[in-house]
């Protein structure tokens, strides 16, 4: 009777064992998630085609390049522009005179003042800046 106790709990245990292993892989086959589909990605109309030449872009307005030499001034030199002094379409581009705080004091006259020539190419991205001019905000130009 011992063997026959035995082998019955040795069936039980390998039956659970077995059945155990199968919820496993059913867990395995259900936990896996389908993959999504995804649509091509739809490329901006205001994207250029790279097989455009530049002759056929569509150049971009004075009020873009200012807002665009504005903003990669200041990602380069850390400080806002405060005002453009100075703009005008050249053979090689856009040139223009930027007015800059670099030092902010009190009283406000005091603070002092940059002004940096900055050069873009034709599409409006900076080729070059540098400072031309530093002055305290409350004086006047002395230039003759």
């Amino acid at each position: 009777m011992s063997n026959t106790k035995h082998t019955e709990e040795s069936q039980d245990s390998q039956e659970s064992q077995d059945s155990r292993e199968g919820q496993d892989s059913q867990r395995a086959r259900t936990s896996r998630t389908p993959r999504k589909r995804t649509a091509p990605r739809k490329r901006p109309e205001n994207e250029s085609d790279t097989t455009e030449s530049t002759t056929e872009r569509k150049k971009p307005k004075p009020m873009q390049v200012l807002r665009q030499a504005r903003e990669q001034l200041a990602e380069l030199t850390g400080m806002e522009a405060e005002s453009v002094s100075s703009f005008e379409q050249t053979s090689e581009g856009w040139a223009l005179e930027v007015e800059v705080l670099e030092l902010e004091r009190v009283p406000d006259t005091m603070s002092l003042m940059a002004s940096y020539q900055v050069e873009l190419d034709p599409d409006g991205d900076l080729t070059g800046y540098r400072r031309v001019r530093r002055y305290e905000r409350g004086r006047a130009d002395g230039r003759k």
